[in-house]
């Protein structure tokens, strides 16, 4: 699907749906246990979905609520297709019956999947193999596969030479003591439940930790379900798991996506609008709340009401004109501003928080962001090239972005319209899609923008609801086919 964006004044209330980061876990822990478990507000994307097939195969039973899903435009898209309704997912764990998977594990586009549950197999005798799309084929793994080699088990990508899946692994992995990286937090959380697992203690020595939140979000759970695990210290250099863990079952409800908030957000800053967040997590579980602050840095104007779960945003110009009719009381708000910000700890919202960087005036350095360039696709070159396109000032460099942004003094650093790749990466996609929004000079083209279904079904209905302005085209090869 092919979308084109508009210039758009929003408001409205919306809401964002369940945590990706969250639902993937709680789709794992609940095939890990013994008896039934309960997921409310799971998020029916596309990567949970490979997660429910991949758990399948080891011998969890699923179910869930369907419902028929028309298109996002009914001018785009004329077929419809079930999909997954929110509500609630019923997991009958595998528990004690747990077991080598037992066909090839294809985790589709899922990064999480296939870091999360490789570890898993490998606490089992004999072979697994993993792959996925074929983002997922380019995703290195020997990193990943040098740790659970340090704990008894072997693993050997298919194509000599390529650090990628198709991934073979051979078990039993044992417990002990392993050091790595922990650049990308995702094997390591694969590493902590495949500990949780094994009889005896397993040390994890982490000599460059990263996204540190997700790892206490794993050992948030991990805890919370019984499993005996300890952290030295607030840098999470040094990991310890005890098991075996029989997880119990249990009934769970799945906050909505911080992730996911960032893209409305970004959306209203950017057209100067108002727009109301419902439902926002403020449990504190998700490390990407940090947005909030970030952008308060940046200038903008958000209020959060903790006791009705919602989130406000004013664009900055609307302050400005507050301003101007003489209101002086309250904190000035101002023009949106570039900063420096260490992104270690939240490496998602970069795309979002590039975009933002070029509304705003003077310069942004996004830092610490490598991890980046091992997502679905090499963020940090992707962003620059595109963004570039639509006319940002933007330059990359091994782990960071330098972005300078509008002036209005200066027709140079006024953004146009342009066609766009996203090179179907969700997060990529939703950013360009919002920049369209605030875009007076032409329209944004993305192709492939279907591919927000991956963390955010329903993105565009969802926009549409508090007035962005989208149309909807289908997508035809050479041969004119449709590809839509």
């Amino acid at each position: 699907m092919k979308i084109e964006t508009a210039f758009s004044s929003l408001s409205g209330s919306l809401s964002v749906p369940g945590s990706k980061s969250h639902t993937i876990r709680a789709c794992i822990f609940a095939a890990l246990a013994e008896g039934v478990s309960h997921i409310r507000n799971p998020l029916a994307s596309e990567d949970c979905l490979s997660c429910v097939s991949s758990i399948r195969e080891l011998g969890a039973e699923v179910k869930m609520t369907s419902v028929k899903v028309t298109s996002v435009n009914s001018t785009s898209v004329n077929s419809t297709s079930a999909e997954p309704a929110p509500g609630v997912w019923t997991i009958r764990g595998a528990g004690s019956r747990l077991h080598l998977p037992e066909n090839i594990v294809d985790v589709g586009n899922s990064g999480s999947v296939l870091y999360f549950l490789a570890p898993v197999a490998a606490v089992f005798d004999g072979y697994s193999v993993f792959t996925g799309d074929a983002s997922i084929r380019t995703r290195p793994v020997m990193h990943m596969a040098d740790a659970l080699i340090q704990l008894g088990a072997e693993c050997v990508p298919t194509r000599p030479g390529v650090n990628a899946p198709p991934l073979v692994i051979k078990g039993r992995m044992k417990p002990g003591r392993v050091v790595t990286s922990g650049t990308l937090s995702q094997y390591v959380s694969g590493i902590m439940i495949a500990a949780s697992l094994m009889e005896g203690r397993t040390e994890i020595e982490l000599t460059a930790p990263g996204e540190t939140p997700y790892l206490k979000m794993t050992a948030d759970w991990l805890r919370s379900l019984g499993t005996e695990l300890s952290v030295d210290d607030e840098n999470w250099r040094h990991i310890t798991v005890t098991g075996p863990n029989r997880f119990p079952a249990f009934d769970r409800t799945i906050p909505s996506d911080w992730e996911g908030a960032a893209f409305p957000l970004l959306a209203a800053l950017i057209t100067d609008s108002v727009l109301e967040i419902e439902n926002i997590d403020c449990s504190g579980s998700q490390g990407d709340a940090v947005i909030v602050d970030l952008l308060k840095c940046m200038g903008a104007d958000l209020e959060l009401d903790e006791s009705a779960a919602r989130l406000t945003v004013r664009g900055g110009n609307m302050a400005r004109g507050e301003l101007a009719r003489g209101e002086t009381s309250g904190p000035y708000r101002g023009r949106l501003r570039g900063i420096s910000a260490d992104c270690s700890s939240i490496p998602d919202a970069v795309p979002a928080l590039a975009t933002l960087a070029c509304f705003c005036e003077g310069e942004t350095l996004l830092t610490n962001i490598g991890v980046c360039r091992h997502k679905e696709t090499d963020r940090i070159a992707l962003m620059c090239r595109e963004l570039s396109r639509l006319g940002a000032q933007i330059s990359e460099g091994e782990d960071f972005l330098r972005i300078r942004g509008h002036d209005r003094r200066d027709p140079r650093f006024t953004l146009h319209g342009a066609s766009v790749d996203c090179c179907r990466d969700h997060r990529v996609a939703m950013s360009l899609a919002c920049a369209g929004l605030g875009i007076k000079n032409g329209s944004v083209s993305i192709s492939d923008a279907e591919c927000c279904n991956v963390s955010f079904p329903g993105f565009f209905e969802t926009m549409e609801s508090v007035e962005a302005k989208f149309s909807f085209f289908d997508e035809f090869d050479e041969n004119g086919d449709n590809n839509g």
